[in-house]
């Protein structure tokens, strides 16, 4: 707004300045009937046109096109794996009501002289080894997560929510996450372990052009990527899930043929891309993810493309900006996202309080992705079709290798959702 002396000058002007602030604030659409029209890209049709028909045609042909344009135009191309050290910061053999074995360990990411730490928060039983684990990047810091206090609290910058201020964790910020976000306890009794770190360990959530976090000790890897295709914010996360796998795999206590990644929101849709790029995931579980997670884009209900590309630039590539408001020209959508993961387990998880998230686009993804699901020779969602219906609250879907719930409440992870999740994983982890 340009400087304006005059009084009654001034007044109008910051009057058009609010309207036009009024006009151009975003909507979300809620109603089923408002949907703009749209047409899912097939995913078992190749490029050229092709059918794909079998197992082969989808592994071999179909799928590298679906992985090659979400790398393209949503998420962005990250680099190769990398060398990794790692050293045991501290471990507790008591933990948790003397049930586990808690560690500390730091596990740094190295390109040449240059490295990223993130500090990895572990618990196993302590009456097993050779586990199962959940693996899970957390919003506020691994401190957050237990009220144990001789767990570290990091000094990296946090976002400021709650008790957070000057983006720095504080010693009241001990254990807030604790409970059914992270139900240790629970977790330790039905014989899995734990492993959860920090997500600003590997990028701080903020747009900075890359300057801090793992981004800049790439820049070398990167230069011969189109600017538009560069890995953004959610890549990097998952890029260091990644990493942590490859500490697991030196880990005896770990069984790291039998990790489940979760995530919720944000993280949500970073375990959707860890577990759609690496296939070592043997479980992938998205809790309230939405726009550029498991709900279909084109149904623009609540977040929309442009939205999230405008409050979070990034999370994507450059190239994902192209369908602000043009969802339909995207070569993919969503259910395609699932569709990577197959064969391995998938849960995708809604509230009936989350709009925002379009709990149906969810569903829907899950629906779609199916027919990939049953070509690779598993029951997809179960039953001898997809469901048709939108399940109500309470009703799982989730007798198949797809796993889909929607339950009462807000956008969170709950005590349903784990137990949830803790069953769908016996199944298909245990």
């Amino acid at each position: 707004m340009k400087s304006v002396t005059n009084p009654i000058g001034l007044l109008i002007a910051l009057l058009i300045h609010a309207n036009a602030t009024a006009q151009n604030r975003f909507v979300p659409n809620y109603d089923e009937s408002a949907i703009p029209a749209y047409e899912l890209p097939s995913a078992l049709i190749t490029n050229e046109g092709a059918a794909v028909t079998t197992g082969a045609m989808w592994e071999e042909s179909r799928r590298p096109e679906v992985l090659e344009f979400f790398e393209s135009e949503v998420y962005g191309r990250s680099p190769a794996g990398c060398e990794i050290q790692h050293q045991i910061v501290s471990e507790t053999r008591d933990a948790i009501n003397g049930k586990a074995i808690r560690r500390e360990v730091d596990v740094t990411m190295f390109t040449g002289s240059r490295g990223t730490t993130m500090r990895l928060l572990i618990y196993t039983p302590r009456s097993s080894s050779n586990v199962p684990v959940f693996i899970g990047l957390n919003f506020q810091g691994n401190h957050t997560i237990d009220t144990a206090n001789d767990i570290s609290i990091t000094k990296n910058w946090i976002r400021n929510r709650g008790e957070i201020k000057n983006n720095q964790a504080t010693e009241s910020t001990r254990g807030t996450a604790a409970g059914a976000r992270w139900p240790i306890e629970t977790i330790i009794d039905r014989g899995y372990g734990l492993v959860t770190i920090y997500y600003g360990d590997i990028d701080p959530d903020f747009e900075d052009g890359f300057q801090n976090g793992i981004h800049p000790q790439f820049d070398q890897q990167m230069a011969s990527v189109p600017q538009g295709e560069r890995w953004g914010s959610i890549a990097a996360w998952a890029y260091g899930l990644s990493r942590a796998v490859d500490y697991l795999e030196q880990d005896d206590a770990i069984d790291a043929t039998r990790v489940a990644v979760i995530g919720h929101s944000r993280l949500g849709k970073t375990s959707l891309w860890a577990g759609a790029t690496d296939p070592r995931f043997k479980l992938v579980i998205s809790n309230n993810s939405g726009c550029g997670g498991a709900a279909l884009s084109r149904r623009a209900v609540g977040e929309t493309v442009e939205r999230i590309n405008t409050s979070f630039p990034h999370w994507f590539c450059d190239n994902h900006l192209k369908y602000n408001k043009n969802e339909n020209a995207c070569p993919v959508d969503q259910h395609m996202l699932l569709g990577l993961i197959a064969p391995r387990a998938v849960y995708v998880a809604s509230a009936t309080g989350d709009r925002w998230a379009d709990p149906r686009g969810e569903f829907l993804s899950c629906v779609h992705a199916d027919p990939i699901y049953r070509l690779l020779g598993t029951s997809g969602m179960g039953g001898s079709t997809p469901p048709v219906e939108f399940p109500t609250a309470e009703s799982p879907v989730n007798s198949g290798r797809v796993g889909y719930h929607l339950r009462t409440g807000k956008h969170d992870v709950t005590d349903y959702d784990w137990a949830q999740y803790l069953d769908f994983a016996d199944r298909h982890v245990k």
